[in-house]
């Protein structure tokens, strides 16, 4: 079978069940901008930092293409023959973060993005999974989208910017925190 189908030389695309839409849909866009976000998940378990963590984003990963081909169905199609998301899914983000939080010092401001390539790195994979959570949600203004999608995307954000206060703590890189410039008053 060829890569190339030359079915969307027009600007449009098929979903899972043979509806096609133009290539802007924001269903597209809701997918697109979660393969992004897959993209910058393998980056992440790439980096040296994250040996140890290369099993659970590879598990993170895997949730994603999962969210991927319930975007990329018609409606119907989600509940017949696709993988699901589980409670389990969400709860496992969170007692990583929990684990996360038990060693990393407490957080008493804003931080900015950066510190280490490693650390840059988790914080777009933060952002875009923002993004992608911010399409999801206009996505389901319009129509149905499962409630379990967006859940585990607002945590996939929260478990990201814990990953990158980790992988600050562990490479010993500066995170510095947000110091707001205030106009003095004369």
């Amino acid at each position: 079978m060829k890569i190339y189908t030359k079915t969307g030389d027009k600007g449009t695309t098929s979903l899972i069940g043979g509806t096609r839409l133009s290539k802007s849909h924001v269903r597209i866009e809701a997918y697109g901008t979660v393969d992004e976000l897959n993209a910058y998940i393998g980056m992440l378990r790439d980096q040296p930092v994250n040996t140890g963590r290369r099993d659970l984003l590879k598990e993170i990963q895997d949730r994603l293409f999962t969210i991927g081909s319930h975007l990329a169905s018609e409606p119907e199609q989600t509940k017949k023959i696709l993988p699901d998301l589980h409670e389990e899914d969400i709860q496992l983000l969170e007692n990583e973060m929990d684990k996360i939080d038990a060693f990393v010092p407490p957080l008493r401001s804003f931080v900015l993005p950066g510190g280490h390539a490693s650390v840059s790195f988790g914080h777009i994979a933060r952002t875009v999974c923002r993004r992608a959570e911010r399409t999801v949600i206009h996505l389901r203004e319009q129509e149905e989208v499962e409630d379990g999608v967006i859940r585990y995307l607002n945590r996939l954000s929260d478990y990201l910017f814990m990953l990158c206060r980790a992988m600050t703590h562990e490479l010993d890189a500066e995170e510095v925190a947000w110091k707001p410039r205030v106009i003095s008053q004369k």
